[in-house]
């Protein structure tokens, strides 16, 4: 029994395990929301993005320590795969018999008018992440080739095309605000 549980399976490891995932929530929480936030653009997204992303972490949890060493990494990696992967099910059209009369009101976002805000958000899902990790999170590229399991050499293309079209994007925002 004393293999199993310096294994980490079984009796008290299991609970120590346990212990050290809802420490790890405690503390990666902010940080994850944070991230989500900036992935989806939304808050409540976001939310969904972490709570799902932390269920799975969590059914593997003992796993996650063993062979991946940087559960932060690892979550972040998930959150962008799954957000990756929503996106692609959702961009669908999906078409209607009749248009509505109305727009439907929904929860204003208090970023909706940020011209930085709107610019991100016309970024694929891959250079959206690749951004929001590297100023936003202030990771290095290597850091960042590790939790998207890319190459650094992807990670450094896929900012600059994401800050070449943000720099067009923005550039167009401002010439228009400048002429008003």
């Amino acid at each position: 029994m004393t293999a199993l549980a310096d294994q980490g399976i079984g009796g008290t490891a299991a609970t120590g395990d346990l212990a050290d995932f809802a420490e790890f929530v405690g503390t990666a929480m902010p940080g994850l929301l944070r991230y989500g936030y900036a992935l989806t653009g939304n808050p409540h997204d976001a939310a969904d993005l972490v709570q799902g992303v932390l269920e799975k972490v969590g059914a593997r949890w003992a796993s996650v320590l063993r062979k991946d060493g940087d559960p932060m990494a690892y979550a972040r990696r998930a959150m962008a795969n799954a957000h990756v992967s929503r996106w692609r099910r959702t961009r669908r059209e999906n078409l209607v018999s009749e248009v509505p009369d109305t727009v439907a009101a929904g929860a204003r976002d208090a970023f909706e008018n940020e011209p930085l805000w709107q610019a991100l958000r016309t970024l694929p899902p891959r250079q959206r992440a690749v951004i929001v990790l590297r100023y936003y999170d202030g990771l290095s590229e290597v850091e960042i080739a590790r939790a998207l399991k890319v190459t650094a050499g992807t990670v450094k293309s896929q900012t600059s095309k994401a800050m070449a079209t943000l720099r067009g994007v923005l550039a167009t925002t401002w010439e228009g605000e400048g002429t008003a």
